[in-house]
C-alpha cells in the first residue's frame, strides 16, 4: 500500500524538503522492516495483528500527554494543548501514536522504514482530515536532510528492532530542540519479560505473531542512560506499564520489568 505521493494536499513543514521515500540506513534490520511492512494494511483493524498494541495505546498516550504538558507547562484537558510545539514519531508504523499527537496541537512529522506502512499512515490520516507529515525514511536520512529540531522527539517501541541500538539513540538525541525532550519505550530485558513479554504474548496469548520480538535486543533502563552519555541530557525513569487481566487494562506503573518508558530532556 505504498503511494510515492501524499493521497491530499498536506501541509509539508519547511524542515522536510529534501526526504526521500525510499528509506536506508545503518540502523534498519531489513527483516523486522519486511515483517511489519507485511502487515501494513492491518494496522487500524482493531482485532488484527495488531490488536494488544491498540489495548496498549490509551496508556502510552495518557503518560506522555501527562509528562509532556507538566514539561512545557500546558493543560492537558485543553483543545490543541500542544499547539505551536513541533513532535517527530520515530518508526511511526501506520500512525497510532501520530494521529493522537496531531489532535493535541503538535505539528507532527511521523517516519518510518517501511513505505508500505506510511502508505497505510498517509491514506488513514487524510481520511481523518489530519495534515501529517509522513516520510518513508530511517533517521539517520531525517538528520540528513537537516530537519528538525523538534520539541518532541517520540521513539516508541522501535530501539528493540534496529541493527544498532546506540547509534539509533544518538542520533535520535540530536534531534531533540534545547529545551526539548525525547520519549523511550521499549522492553526490559529480564526473566520476567522473557516469560511474560516473549513467549507467553507470542505463544501462549498470541498477542503478537510469533517472532515479532528478539528477547536478546530487549533493553535494560540502566543500557538506555549508558547509551546517551556525554549528550546534553537529563534522563529520568524507567516508568513502568504494566497490564491488569482482571481490569484488561494498561496502566502506569512502578514495575518495569516488561514494559518501562525514559524521558531525556535537552538542557
Amino acid at each position: 500500500m505504498a503511494a510515492s505521493t501524499d493521497p491530499s494536499p498536506l501541509r509539508k513543514p519547511q524542515t522536510q524538503q529534501g526526504f526521500s521515500d525510499i528509506a536506508e540506513g545503518a540502523s534498519i534490520d531489513p527483516a523486522d522492516v519486511a515483517r511489519f511492512s507485511a502487515q501494513a494494511a492491518e494496522w487500524w483493524d482493531a482485532k488484527g495483528p495488531f490488536a494488544p498494541l491498540h489495548r496498549f495505546n490509551p496508556a502510552r498516550l495518557a503518560f506522555i500527554r501527562s509528562r509532556l504538558a507538566e514539561h512545557f507547562g500546558r493543560d492537558p484537558k485543553a483543545r490543541d494543548a500542544f499547539e505551536g510545539l513541533s513532535l517527530i514519531d520515530i518508526g511511526c508504523g501506520g500512525g497510532l501514536i501520530a494521529e493522537p499527537m496531531r489532535r493535541m496541537g503538535f505539528d507532527v512529522t511521523a517516519v518510518d522504514a517501511s513505505s508500505e506502512n506510511i502508505g497505510t499512515a498517509r491514506a488513514h490520516a487524510a481520511e481523518q482530515g489530519l495534515d501529517i507529515a509522513y516520510r518513508a525514511a530511517t533517521v539517520e536520512q531525517v538528520e540528513a536532510a537537516g530537519a528538525g529540531p523538534f520539541d518532541v522527539v517520540l521513539v516508541l517501541e522501535i530501539i528493540e528492532h534496529v541493527a544498532d541500538p546506540e547509534a539509533f539513540l544518538r542520533t535520535c538525541s540530536r534531534l531533540v530542540a534545547p529545551g526539548g525532550i525525547m520519549i523511550v519505550a521499549t522492553l526490559n530485558r529480564t526473566l520476567k519479560s522473557l516469560a511474560l513479554g516473549k513467549i507467553a504474548a507470542e505463544y501462549i496469548l498470541r498477542w503478537v505473531p510469533a517472532g515479532t520480538h528478539d528477547w536478546r535486543q530487549f533493553l535494560k533502563p540502566e543500557e538506555i542512560r549508558t547509551m546517551l552519555e556525554g549528550e546534553p541530557f537529563t534522563v529520568t525513569g524507567p516508568y513502568g506499564l504494566n497490564f491488569n487481566p482482571l481490569s484488561d487494562r494498561w496502566s502506569e506503573s512502578d514495575d518495569a520489568a516488561i514494559n518501562f518508558m525514559m524521558l531525556a530532556t535537552r538542557d
